[in-house]
């Protein structure tokens, strides 16, 4: 059986150091990251949420412009029946 020597551990030990360092280091960057998705994934849902209100609002006006058109149709159709002077 082999003698495990004290400078055999320590190298061990550095070496289970670092590899553990570099997890952590690519942990931050994971966490980073996944801030940044969230972040992103916020601002595209306010747009989102902006653009059902655009939407929302043309639909709005055009009802109006609809509703009025048939006035002025449903007028224009009327005339036609109605005797001129």
């Amino acid at each position: 059986m082999t003698d495990v020597s004290n400078e055999l551990m320590y190298e061990l030990l550095k070496r289970i150091q670092n590899d553990i360092s570099g997890l952590k280091d690519g942990q931050k960057d994971l966490r980073q990251d996944m801030l940044s998705m969230r972040n992103q994934f916020h601002l595209l849902q306010g747009d989102f949420y902006s653009m059902r209100g655009s939407i929302a609002h043309i639909e709005d006006r055009l009802d109006r412009i609809e509703n009025r058109l048939e006035l002025r149709e449903l007028a224009e159709a009327q005339s036609r029946f109605e005797p001129h002077p």
